[in-house]
């Protein structure tokens, strides 16, 4: 399993919202979210979360899931994009917002977080994971792609064309604080996701007693120190109002 920076920097804030609420169920609110990779688990832990996603199958995917792991209550589904999040969801009202895997395809990354910004409660946090546009220039070059990667490495928004290409854009780390900072919230910590934990070959893994521990505990370390933050696969961003 993937040492996971992400989930652990959730569940602190997960804590905290619960004790601001008094014992309360924090309210969370996954931005395409799409069947319930974060929601689930969250509703598992606790949590009444709201669903926004634009995709049928993937909402019918997240209801099954939800009901098999016994939390169908405690999740809404809302069928509906981003760019309509003020007339979906009431402002202010969420411990914590989720956008993982979003703002990569939407089509104004600033309108979206915008609006995302004033779901967020007082206190509460906006979470971001979004991909690494140098993390995407290393992975081409070592897999040989040279023109995809200085195609990346020239495109400030780290997007290159093709049949194939899903991405309307990638991001660095300094490039995403602002985009946050400018809807108004705090950034308090922008870390790696994938800093080595993906280089690490599964047969290394297998064949040496302890790797598994040894390889989560840097990951851990990696996920925020720079340079190799700046270098990992995703980048995962908090930011408070």
């Amino acid at each position: 399993m993937r040492p996971d920076a992400v989930r652990r920097v959730l569940d602190l804030e997960l804590t905290a919202a619960r004790e601001r609420r008094g014992g309360l169920a924090p309210r969370v609110v996954d931005v395409g979210g799409g069947s319930g990779v974060f929601a689930v688990p969250m509703a598992a832990a606790g949590c009444d979360v709201t669903v926004v996603e634009p995709s049928p199958n993937a909402l019918a995917t997240l209801q099954r899931r939800a009901q098999e792991a016994g939390v169908a209550d405690r999740i809404t589904a809302v069928q509906g994009d981003s760019d309509a999040l003020d007339q979906l969801v009431e402002p202010g009202s969420a411990e914590m917002v989720l956008a993982h895997g979003l703002l990569e395809v939407v089509d104004d990354p600033k309108v979206t977080v915008a609006a995302m910004a004033a779901v967020v409660a007082p206190g509460g946090v906006l979470s971001v994971l979004v991909a690494n546009r140098f993390a995407a220039i290393l992975h081409r070059a070592i897999s040989g792609k040279l023109v995809d990667a200085r195609a990346l490495l020239d495109d400030p928004a780290g997007a290159i064309s093709g049949p194939t290409e899903a991405l309307l854009r990638r991001f660095d780390t300094e490039g995403l604080r602002t985009l946050i900072s400018d809807a108004g919230l705090t950034v308090e910590l922008v870390q790696g996701y994938g800093v080595v934990a993906d280089l690490v070959p599964g047969s290394v893994l297998e064949s040496n007693p302890g790797a598994q521990e040894a390889l989560a505990q840097l990951e851990l370390v990696a996920a925020t120190t720079p340079p190799l933050r700046d270098v990992a696969t995703r980048l995962h961003a908090i930011a408070r109002r």
